[in-house]
């Protein structure tokens, strides 16, 4: 069996561990990084993040060209074509394309990467069992993510009874596609087989989709989505699903134990992730887990065994790629001794649905259970000359502001690239700016973001200026 030696190696290659090993190397740590798949990128790169988006923008294209470009002024004669095959082959290549990216700079930063499952043999070795091979450390730092969960009596066939993703390479495109739970994913993948043409039906056990997301923004989204045909089903409980000869049935019950029906040819569960940590050995160095299944660290990401770290969706806090980022970049630098900081009320959520949706830092709702004392300002995205000008009139931007400070505490916006918009309130909040910080910049015109700068005049002193 060979034998390898590392300063620190990463046991999993998604956006928290592969940017982690670069950070690694660019301080002179020797890294290696260990994937048990063939391809570099996580869930994030291979099966979530990037091909999601891909979709989300061919749909979109396709909608905007049977539906919008009449309006534009663009006649199309004969009928228009629908290729899902090349749909899903061009997804595959823009995955492909982000892989070989990764791989680029594992040979750039002379990362030694080992395709394999890790174990923990003990606390300065991992075994990879395919390759035969050990590998010696010094650190060791944990990325292995997260994957969905299913509800217990649910089978997951990956057939017809799939997760998100199988739901990212389907054969066909669904009749009527089933989702369970109105999540990010569950909404953003509804929405892409809504503009294909599908009949989509979500089913949400509580009474608010995106549950986490501010009363205000839930509500229009919810308003948005009903006018584009998606079916909702709120408060309702999933308690059966059962493969009928293709033919999926779903029952859930309302509150008032009313039960429902739905058939389906395909039903996508999508009820939430959980930590990866199986196979990893853990019980080998007794490392911590919690009652949720998630690794246990303290603020420098080192769990309860001396040298060995984690990060990402495996430990707790929001299960986001650009988290785990972060905080690969912030445990590279403390083992150099560094002393880096992540302030997670700053870290932005976005669903990529259209329209867009986005926030960061703390909702309405979490204000009135604080007792904190508080000033809104709403600006519609219809009265701008950009929004009238693109045709993409939904939505609005939120800004809570402290009411004696005046200081930003934050920021919600649903409309044409939210997930853009939202970086000026993070930014805005790094430093502690307040309403009038913002709206006394200068925004540029026509643009989307000019509905920062009046919803901050909205909350400064109800004084927006165009409306």
């Amino acid at each position: 069996m060979s034998e390898n030696k590392f300063d620190v190696v990463v046991i999993g290659s998604g956006p928290g561990g592969y940017v982690c090993a670069i950070r690694l190397a660019q301080l002179g740590f020797k890294t290696a990084i260990i994937e048990k798949y063939k391809s570099l990128g996580g869930t994030c790169l291979n099966v979530g993040c990037i091909p999601s988006k891909s979709l989300l923008d061919s749909s979109h294209h396709y909608e905007d060209i049977i539906k919008h470009a009449e309006n534009h002024g663009i006649e199309i004669s004969g009928k228009i074509n629908l290729n899902f095959k090349k749909m899903i082959e061009r997804k595959d290549g823009v995955v492909q394309q982000t892989v070989k990216g990764i791989d680029y700079l594992m040979n750039k930063n002379k990362i030694t990467v080992f395709e394999g499952k890790a174990s923990f043999v003990n606390n300065n070795t991992l075994k990879i069992a395919e390759k035969n091979a050990n590998v010696m450390f010094d650190k060791c730092i944990i990325a292995t993510g997260s994957k969905p969960i299913s509800l217990p009596f649910i089978n997951i066939d990956k057939k017809r009874v799939i997760t998100s993703t199988e739901a990212l390479s389907l054969n066909e495109i669904p009749n009527h596609l089933v989702i369970i739970g109105g999540g990010v994913i569950g909404l953003e993948l509804g929405q892409v087989y809504k503009r294909l043409g599908s009949e989509v039906s979500v089913i949400e056990y509580s009474d608010k989709i995106t549950p986490f997301m501010d009363n205000d923004i839930s509500k229009e989204l919810l308003k948005i989505l009903k006018k584009q045909k998606i079916n909702f089903y709120l408060s309702h409980e999933v308690f059966e699903v059962e493969n009928k000869k293709n033919i999926i049935s779903v029952k859930a019950k309302n509150k008032n134990d009313e039960i429902k029906t739905f058939e389906c040819d395909y039903c996508l569960v999508s009820v939430g992730r959980k930590a990866y940590t199986e196979g990893l050995g853990l019980e080998n160095v007794g490392i911590e887990i919690d009652s949720a299944g998630k690794i246990v660290t303290d603020s420098k990401f080192k769990t309860n065994a001396e040298n060995i770290y984690a990060i990402g969706d495996v430990i707790n806090g929001p299960m986001l790629a650009h988290k785990a980022e972060e905080e690969g970049i912030a445990v590279a630098e403390i083992l150099k001794g560094e002393k880096p900081h992540i302030d997670y009320n700053l870290v932005p959520n976005v669903i990529y649905t259209w329209p867009e949706v986005s926030s960061v830092g703390r909702t309405e709702q979490q204000l009135i259970d604080d007792n904190v004392d508080y000033k809104v300002g709403k600006f519609p995205m219809r009265a701008l000359g950009r929004s009238r000008a693109s045709s993409d009139l939904d939505g609005f931007v939120k800004i809570i502001a402290d009411k004696k400070s005046d200081e930003i505490l934050g920021v919600h916006i649903i409309g044409a690239r939210a997930a853009d918009l939202i970086v000026e309130g993070v930014t805005a909040m790094e430093f502690r700016a307040s309403c009038e910080d913002i709206s006394i910049m200068s925004h540029p015109h026509p643009t989307y973001s000019e509905a920062m700068k009046e919803a901050a005049l909205a909350a400064l002193d109800n004084r927006p200026l165009h409306i």
